[in-house]
């Protein structure tokens, strides 16, 4: 079996509540193919008393067969069969009480919104064997996982009935940082420099399953070509699966999601309810906070004259659906369209794109990065109200020491060189940040890379530096 890369943080709490004084409960959420499966096998291989797994779009009696299986697989075999979770729920507590191990008695029901069909009475069930026996116990460690995220939190995480404040802990895994990415590709055998690790990381994310289908073998571009282009590519049907994975009717997710790649820049929740034809209500609230517990989007500040916090603005920020948005939806019969498009002014602007998204995603790295990570920093976006061709600043980080880093993002394959057009530019956007904000702070003008600044007679324009290796940490 493969070796458990990253996730230090998740493993440590889930051997601390192992071993703890009480009975734990955990639930575990995250987009479809980021691991949670692996982590739990992992962490408790050979430890775990009771696992199974729900059957995607299976039937109520699809489900009660699957946990009859894992059941009599745990050699807890029952005369009768299971007709309904509450007859489910009490063969397991009959298996557990009966069940001598040292320590705790590990059960992980992975995909457990796939057990919650039309009707079931799986929720109520759940909470019933909870508050009734395991919470009264100081030996049972349940697991919940799921990949339709947005399901565990309304359902199991901020569940106002019976589970309301009963999960003991809860863990959102997330895709990897360029970090581990770079740590999982070395340990499949890849001698890839940081540049293409970057480059791939803007096409799949740090999703451990993508990254599981590189050919260590194959050049990135191959790579592309050979999981998104190749008459049967591994990553063809992946979009379609994705979304139906997680939701319920997922037309309006994608509709939602596909705009938002079509206004790369962001819009407000009133911009997006005007287009989709949606009153600006709980219903795309909603939507909005699934598709962002999901990781696919994020939500984010603006400034005027202060720090905005009643006007977020939302941008689609998952890498494998913009990919797949800009380069799939055409459906070329090309098979090495990848290959054969390097170099070329569309491929190009994308890697631009995808870069300021790379660099969103690496946040901590870039205040670690400017030396101010002990001290409190608010990071935001700004539009200009005023200018002609409305200005942006996609990142600026308000410091408490009275400085403000203005950032410009940039992405180049060699050192970045600033031209006496991009210097006026960065100069303009600055002042006009500054008039219309009417900001006191210092501001440190500041360019995010690849590898470096090209001195000449325009790089003064910029004070601070920070680049590409520097997202590795």
């Amino acid at each position: 079996m493969a070796t458990l890369i990253g996730r230090v943080k998740e493993t440590e709490e889930l051997v601390r509540l192992e071993k703890s004084d009480r009975s734990e409960f955990v639930a575990i959420y995250g987009r479809r193919r980021v691991g949670k499966t692996f982590l739990i096998d992992k962490t408790f291989e050979g430890r775990l008393a009771f696992e199974m797994s729900g059957i995607i779009e299976g039937s109520k009696a699809d489900q009660l067969q699957a946990f009859s299986d894992a059941l009599n697989a745990a050699g807890a075999l029952t005369e009768e069969g299971i007709k309904d979770w509450h007859g489910a729920f009490l063969c397991l507590q009959n298996y557990l009480e009966h069940l001598d191990v040292k320590g705790k008695k590990i059960v992980f029901i992975d995909e457990l919104p796939c057990l919650d069909t039309p009707r079931s009475g799986l929720v109520k069930t759940l909470e019933h064997f909870w508050n009734s026996w395991a919470s009264k116990r100081d030996d049972i460690m349940l697991i919940v996982c799921g990949s339709a995220t947005s399901w565990m939190v309304r359902n199991i995480i901020d569940n106002h009935g019976g589970l309301h404040n009963r999960i003991t802990k809860e863990i959102h895994l997330r895709q990897f940082s360029l970090k581990e990415t770079e740590e999982y590709l070395q340990a499949k055998g890849c001698r890839w420099n940081r540049l293409m690790i970057t480059q791939l990381y803007m096409v799949l994310g740090g999703i451990p399953y993508y990254l599981s289908l590189i050919d260590e073998k194959k050049s990135m571009s191959e790579n592309i070509d050979r999981l998104f282009f190749s008459q049967d590519g591994e990553l063809k049907q992946e979009y379609r699966r994705l979304y139906k994975s997680l939701f319920n009717s997922p037309e309006r997710y994608i509709d939602m999601v596909e705009l938002l790649a079509a206004n790369k820049q962001g819009m407000t929740r009133a911009e997006i309810g005007k287009v989709l034809k949606m009153t600006s209500n709980g219903h795309l609230s909603n939507m909005l906070e699934d598709l962002e517990y999901c990781d696919f989007i994020r939500s984010f500040r603006t400034r005027d004259k202060k720090i905005r916090t009643n006007m977020l603005l939302y941008q689609l920020t998952d890498f494998f659906t913009i990919f797949h948005y800009t380069f799939c939806r055409a459906k070329t019969t090309d098979q090495h369209f990848w290959s054969n498009t390097i170099e070329t002014s569309t491929q190009n602007s994308w890697y631009g794109l995808a870069f300021e998204r790379v660099c969103f995603a690496h946040i901590p790295q870039i205040i670690n990065a400017l030396g101010v990570n002990r001290i409190h920093t608010e990071y935001y976006s700004w539009r200009s109200r005023e200018s002609v061709k409305p200005a942006q600043i996609d990142l600026i980080i308000e410091r408490a020491d009275q400085l403000v880093n203005v950032c410009e993002i940039k992405f180049s394959k060699s050192e970045y060189k600033i031209t006496q057009e991009e210097e006026i530019k960065i100069a303009n956007r600055i002042n006009d940040f500054k008039d219309e904000t009417q900001i006191r702070h210092g501001i440190v003008p500041t360019l995010i890379t690849t590898y470096g600044l090209r001195g000449n007679t325009h790089s003064s324009v910029v004070a601070e530096t920070v680049v590409m290796n520097q997202l590795f940490e």
